[in-house]
């Protein structure tokens, strides 16, 4: 197995013996056997542990076997604790989701802090097919079929042409114990459903399966290219923004957590591809949306625009003459009060800065719509900076009468994705003094009169 792991690692240039890796953990079979493969090999590596807290004290045993085993081969050893459950439940994910989300940023984190340069996880053959069945049955295109590739960003799969039963025969050779997660056999997984139940009814009717199933992979890795090559092209022309946009979109559509503001996608460009359907699917699914879903956005292209889907990760709108996708953003909730003059920190990214200023000879007002200049005779403190909500009024700037909020977000074309970030600041008397980054309230205006200015900026 050894030579057959290093023949592996050499073909699809997946380590470097120059540099470090870091080797996820687990303690089950797969881990232990690739833990040992590397070290035998000889790479520079250090340990990786997550204990997601899901399984009581099998959990914590699971990780004491695994500091043992990094003592015992005189490694680092890194371990971090998730409360996954909470995770899951705060960001509407399954339990699943969570721990994968929680485990590759810790991972990205550590990478950086150690200075590492992947990490090596230990899926097999039989992983593999597993994961193209679980395409199939929940409906896949081209890319489904490709199943788990050897490198993904900084995710390596060194054992991906080995066998379990190869890993299992190269432990007993070395005499080397694991643990086995009690969850495996539980069929209400649908992989364990997969590998316990499908496969062994599937080799029932070909034993080679497997091989079978792993040949459609290489087939569609080849065809996924010409694919993939066909629409990146046209992409510039469904994709709204400049080169940079189109780049990091296309970087997402691999690795989807690189999304991190919404991107823009021209409904006109989308129909006149020579397969609307399939250029849907492709740009879609690799951020969570289901066959059923994209089914549904297909069929709303052209309607009336404000329809919206949300998967476990991202969040979708069909709007006026754009579908726009994005990260889950979820929306602000919490209110923070401002006693006096001085600079607040309302969430991550969301810093407010109020000072005085005199209005004197050369003074320039603020040119931009994330600062204002406002009477300071005519506001009372404390400020409140919230989210808005319905029934919420103000007098626009250059306006005598009042207009409910979510009026002026509609005329102003905010989509949904905007409004649920859409903050106000009020005055101690409950009034609007600012829409945020969009509008001043008229009342606060400064006149003739006006002596002492207030400055109120917001960094978004």
């Amino acid at each position: 197995m050894l030579s057959k792991v290093r023949e592996y690692i050499t073909s699809f240039q997946l380590l470097d013996k120059e540099k470090l890796y870091l080797v996820a953990l687990s303690g089950g079979a797969d881990s232990v056997a690739l833990l040992y493969v590397l070290h035998q090999l000889g790479y520079r590596l250090e340990i990786v542990h997550c204990n997601f807290r899901l399984r009581g004290e099998e959990s914590y045993r699971d990780e004491a076997f695994c500091k043992i085993l990094a003592q015992k081969l005189n490694l680092p050893f890194h371990v971090i604790h998730f409360e996954t459950a909470l995770y899951a439940e705060t960001h509407k994910v399954s339990v699943e989701m969570a721990a994968r989300d929680l485990r590759y940023r810790y991972f990205a984190n550590l990478l950086q802090d150690i200075g590492a340069s992947g990490v090596c996880v230990a899926h097999h053959r039989e992983d593999s097919v597993e994961t193209i069945l679980l395409n199939i049955i929940r409906g896949t295109g081209i890319k489904g079929l490709v199943g788990i590739r050897p490198k993904q960003g900084v995710i390596i799969r060194p054992l991906l042409n080995c066998t379990r039963h190869e890993i299992e025969t190269f432990l007993r050779k070395n005499h080397q114990d694991f643990v086995t997660d009690s969850t495996n056999f539980n069929v209400d997984f649908k992989r364990n459903k997969v590998r316990n139940v499908l496969m062994p009814l599937l080799e029932e009717m070909n034993p080679s399966v497997t091989s079978a199933l792993l040949k459609l992979s290489s087939f569609s890795i080849d065809a996924n290219r010409i694919v993939e090559e066909s629409i990146s092209n046209y992409l510039s022309k469904v994709i709204k923004g400049d080169e940079d946009d189109l780049h990091c979109f296309l970087q997402s559509l691999r690795y989807p957590n690189l999304l991190s503001k919404p991107v823009h996608l021209a409904i006109n460009s989308i129909e006149e591809f020579c397969s609307p359907d399939y250029l849907l699917y492709y740009i879609f699914s690799p951020f969570g949306f289901t066959p059923s879903q994209i089914e549904q956005i297909s069929q709303s292209l052209g309607t009336q625009p404000g329809k919206h889907w949300q998967s476990e990760s991202h969040e979708l709108l069909i709007d006026r003459h754009e579908i726009i996708v994005s990260p889950l953003i979820l929306p602000f909730e919490k209110e923070m009060k401002i006693p006096e003059m001085g600079t607040y920190i309302y969430s991550k990214g969301t810093v407010l800065k109020v000072k005085a200023a005199e209005l004197e000879e050369g003074f320039e007002l603020p040119d931009g719509l994330l600062e204002i200049a406002i009477d300071r005779d005519k506001i009372e403190f404390p400020l409140l900076l919230r989210p808005w909500k319905k029934g919420d009024r103000f007098v626009p700037f250059g306006m005598n009468g009042t207009k409910l909020v979510s009026d002026f977000l509609t005329d102003i074309k905010m989509n949904v994705f905007e409004k649920r970030r859409q903050l106000v600041l009020c005055d101690a008397k409950a009034r609007i003094v600012w829409v945020v980054g969009q509008r001043l309230d008229n009342r606060y205006r400064l006149t003739v009169q006006t002596r002492t200015i207030l400055i109120i900026r917001c960094k978004h």
